[in-house]
């Protein structure tokens, strides 16, 4: 079957979330950066680690295992960690290849969020309770079935983290007051997590001074999630580093007038405001 990638982004923002294939939009999303690419075999490649983890399941239930959330997590494990070798790139963290889905299964290493976007794509297949939950700085997964919730590391190995860890994690980022928030503990929904992935590229663009593709993939994002106002201010930033000025105004004006009263004074309103007057004034 072949599978139109633009088609795939397009479509997520009129959905609803748990419509969302995430897989789907991940690979389509990876697959907008590499020409003439076709999608088929990467989604053949998940539905294969689908099948492998219904298989181990029932192995590991056939040898007098009980159906917990541990067992699950286990078949989990085995199968994309230990039987396909996915892994945390530890040496080249920052590479972009590993917020690529497509350049992480040919690669079977990446980055938190990708391959955290395995494992809970994987588990759902099974009608497993898996989601994502958005640390600071991090990204990790939890799984839960019969009262039971485990939270873990898809990055290390699948370590399973307590309240301690979570807690290091946090504090690690945000310093040593900061303290461990119930929001950090609500399941991410599919729009965020692609948008989690985006970013992640977004900010290496930065980085590197690659400012037309940052502002390609802010665009992509905006398709994603298009009541998102805030990418209106990241797009007429990157416009305006593009040199194209009158877009950047149109973004800064849209992002202005979409920001909530309650925030108007805020510091990046005023500095969207600031830069809207001097690229006003470049025009004139």
């Amino acid at each position: 079957m072949n599978y139109d990638a633009q088609e795939i982004i397009d479509k997520l923002g009129i959905v609803d979330d748990a419509d969302i294939d995430l897989g789907a939009a991940a690979i389509a999303l990876a697959a907008l950066d590499m020409d003439g690419i076709s999608m088929d075999r990467y989604f053949h490649h998940m539905k294969v680690l689908a099948d492998d983890v219904q298989s181990k399941y029932i192995d590991l239930m056939k040898d007098g295992g009980v159906e917990t959330v541990g067992v699950q997590l286990n078949a989990l494990r085995d199968v994309i960690g230990e039987q396909h070798g996915y892994v945390g790139d530890n040496q080249t963290y920052d590479d972009l290849q590993n917020a690529n889905l497509i350049r992480v299964i040919e690669r079977s290493k990446g980055i938190p969020i990708t391959l955290a976007i395995l494992y809970i794509c994987v588990g759902r297949a099974q009608g497993w309770d898996i989601c994502g939950l958005n640390i600071p700085g991090h990204f990790v997964c939890r799984i839960e079935h019969g009262g039971q919730r485990i939270i873990f590391d898809v990055f290390d190995n699948c370590r399973v983290l307590e309240a301690s860890d979570l807690r290091m994690l946090v504090k690690r980022v945000m310093g040593d007051r900061a303290e461990l928030s119930t929001d950090y503990f609500e399941a991410t929904s599919n729009r965020d997590i692609l948008i989690r992935l985006q970013n992640n590229i977004k900010h290496r663009q930065i980085e590197i001074e690659d400012y037309a593709g940052a502002l390609m993939c802010v665009q992509r994002m905006m398709k994603i999630a298009p009541d998102e106002y805030r990418l209106l201010l990241d797009a007429g930033v990157l416009f305006a580093k593009v040199e194209q000025t009158k877009a950047a105004i149109e973004a800064l004006e849209a992002y202005i007038d979409a920001v909530p009263k309650a925030q108007v004074y805020n510091g990046e309103a005023r500095d969207a405001e600031l830069l809207l007057n001097e690229l006003r004034g470049r025009l004139n």
